[in-house]
């Protein structure tokens, strides 16, 4: 099955390339998980979005997420190079 990779801007200049997945939970509790997040600052510059951490799936609120967008082809293309 092929991945849904999204950019995920979490804070106004924080743009996370990952698999994002709506989970149940509690009202205020995580609902999101993050798989295999990596921080975008350019296409030739994107590492492990919490780089003190070998998880590769991160739990967070939904209310955290300022939006999600569809990425660039390119930025696809390294994502899923720098992931296998």
């Amino acid at each position: 099955m092929k991945m849904s990779i999204k950019c995920v801007l979490v804070d106004i200049d924080k743009v996370l390339i990952c698999e994002v997945e709506e989970v149940m939970a509690e009202p205020g509790e995580p609902d999101c998980r993050l798989i295999k997040p990596y921080l975008f600052n350019s296409i030739d510059d994107m590492k492990p979005w919490i780089s003190a951490s070998n998880q590769e799936e991160y739990m967070l609120r939904s209310d955290d997420i300022l939006t999600i967008a569809d990425p660039l082809p390119e930025v696809i293309e390294k994502y899923e190079e720098l992931t296998k």
